[in-house]
């Protein structure tokens, strides 16, 4: 097997079309699981179970059922019912609310992790409940889960190619769709798979030193 250059050269101009869609959905899709999970974890600490039970049996189902699945229903189920979005739009939803309700179990660890004394406090203070959580609970145990939320960001970069599942050309559906044009499979996937590990790593590297100036 003899390692083409030349392909790699032509393969290039998608391959930056498809890391621009990659990096769209992770950042779109990170965005959307940090502000929903955010909301389920304060649901789930709501003092009325009918609040509590409803949500926590849709995170669990969706926790439960594979992101692939789910991308699946958005994409051809809903337009039977009129609901149609885009492939790009409906992967960025999918991303986003698979992973809430992972990040949403990081919230409420770093929620619980905020000790005692400090909810004490604040109703010593008698402030209202609001001003409580901005002020006092949210700042402290926001703080505590950057890290984790950090490794989900990595894991959803992963997860990305599942959107060529439903037409949307990230870099692994750009070098598939090349390879079966070129019949050129070598190349570009390797090129996908340094991407990868340039992106990965170094962002891996980062929240480990994040973590360790947070706990200080």
């Amino acid at each position: 097997m003899k390692w083409d250059w030349s392909a790699v050269g032509d393969f290039m101009p998608q391959f930056w079309d498809g890391l621009l869609v990659t990096l769209q959905a992770l950042v779109l899709g990170s965005l959307i699981s940090f502000a929903l999970g955010l909301v389920w974890a304060l649901l789930m600490r709501a003092p009325s179970r009918w609040v509590r039970w409803p949500v926590g049996v849709v995170t669990e189902f969706i926790r439960n059922t594979p992101l692939l699945v789910q991308l699946f229903f958005l994409f051809y189920v809903l337009p039977e019912w009129n609901i149609t979005f885009s492939a790009m739009t409906t992967g960025v939803v999918a991303i986003g609310l698979h992973y809430s309700t992972y990040t949403m179990q990081v919230y409420r660890a770093g929620i619980e992790g905020v000790p005692a004394g400090q909810w004490e406090a604040a109703t010593a203070l008698n402030l209202p409940m609001t001003r409580t959580w901005t002020a006092v609970i949210l700042p402290q145990a926001i703080r505590r889960v950057v890290p984790a939320l950090g490794n989900y960001v990595i894991s959803m970069l992963k997860d990305t190619p599942m959107l060529m599942a439903i037409t949307v050309l990230d870099m692994l559906g750009e070098a598939r769709l090349f390879a079966q044009q070129n019949f050129q499979f070598t190349e570009p996937l390797t090129v996908i798979g340094v991407a990868f590990i340039l992106i990965s790593y170094p962002a891996s590297l980062l929240m480990r030193a994040l973590e360790r100036r947070l706990v200080r």
